[in-house]
């Protein structure tokens, strides 16, 4: 993990970065969120996990992850509170994944669901009975991960009564990071807002 100090004793939130289970993409969508959100006060930790063997275990090394900030949080200086899950394609649906069945489910230890959980353009349509905040953020040119598949998940978790903020940039496709020069610049600010009003 990589760690980006933020205030003494401020949330912390792990990014997840995409790559297709093939690789990390943390120069594109890992490192440039962390600063966006980091800007703000918050602890936030780029997570690099093992690829090349599908999504199972990625998903366990964002639940150890966890749960190392969880017994080191006094070392670390960050409170386990109200923490945030962030995560883009791939790695959204890794967030995803923790959001809806917990740290131990993917053998972690057995801790809070997370406070939020922000997904971007990721085509991921498992979910529980019980989900945490979750606000989404796709292209509408998306060919990898159409709107579309995102949409029906989201239908069925405000069916659930989970709050859930949608954002459909236009002339946007695939992978647009933190969306700087497109429709979907400003995206990070707007669910980092989101995250604090879920705490």
């Amino acid at each position: 993990m990589f760690f980006f100090r933020g205030r003494p004793g401020a949330p912390f939130a792990v990014v997840s970065p995409g790559g297709g289970f093939a690789y990390v993409g943390s120069v594109h969508e890992g490192f440039p969120y962390a600063v966006e959100i980091n800007r703000l006060g918050y602890n936030v930790l780029v997570l690099k996990y093992r690829v090349g063997q599908g999504g199972r275990l990625p998903t366990q090394d964002l639940a150890a992850a966890i749960s190392f900030v969880f017994k080191n949080s006094k070392r670390l200086d960050v409170a386990t509170n109200g923490y945030s899950l962030w995560g883009s394609s791939a790695g959204a649906r890794m967030a995803a994944a923790i959001g809806s069945h917990g740290v131990a489910a993917f053998g972690g230890d057995d801790l809070p669901k997370p406070a939020a959980v922000v997904m971007a353009y990721t085509a991921h349509s498992d979910r529980s009975d019980s989900e945490p905040p979750s606000f989404v953020v796709v292209g509408s040119d998306d060919g990898i991960a159409p709107p579309s598949s995102m949409e029906s998940r989201i239908t069925e978790l405000r069916r659930l009564g989970t709050r859930v903020e949608y954002r459909k940039f236009p002339s946007v496709g695939h992978g647009f990071g933190t969306g700087v020069g497109t429709s979907a610049e400003g995206w990070i600010a707007e669910a980092t807002r989101f995250w604090e009003q879920s705490r």
